[in-house]
């Protein structure tokens, strides 16, 4: 079970990489702004814990900052650990089959904590909005199981 966490792990947080990676890239590309809503999440989430981020101004701004960071690798990092196990498991679909399984398993898990938050409502995305989602997520995929192959042979 070991190896699946490990190799999970390095799978997650090396496809984490890749997501940040064409995030900011595309941000470079198009001169857009960084997505506000991983820090709304934070705050949507503190609101149903009995914890608060401590701070005024902005010291309180870039401990959200920070902790919306952490939390897209953690997520990152925790799927591939669940991917790790299910394929040490016996679960090993066709590489683009795993790839896309992976990517829109990202892509729903942080797409439906930000509507059940509502921080973000998808519906009312548009074309642009959803591939720029779609891309980083998807890639996020790709290279987690890509990973998880070399690892587990």
């Amino acid at each position: 079970m070991r190896t699946g966490i490990l190799a999970g792990a390095a799978a997650g947080a090396a496809g984490t990489a890749a997501l940040n990676a064409v995030t900011y890239l595309d941000m470079a590309v198009r001169g857009r702004a960084g997505s506000r809503t991983p820090e709304q999440t934070v705050e949507a989430l503190e609101e149903h814990l009995p914890v608060s981020v401590p701070g005024e101004g902005e010291t309180r701004e870039h401990r959200l900052t920070g902790l919306a960071s952490l939390s897209g690798i953690v997520t990152g990092v925790g799927l591939g650990v669940t991917f790790g196990l299910l394929r040490r498991a016996g679960v090993r679909p066709p590489a683009p089959l795993g790839a896309a399984l992976i990517g829109v398993t990202a892509m729903a898990s942080t797409n439906l904590s930000m509507a059940a938050l509502e921080v973000s409502d998808p519906r009312t995305w548009s074309a642009t909005d959803w591939l720029a989602d779609a891309v980083p997520h998807l890639l996020y995929g790709v290279v987690t199981d890509a990973v998880l192959r070399s690892l587990h042979r």
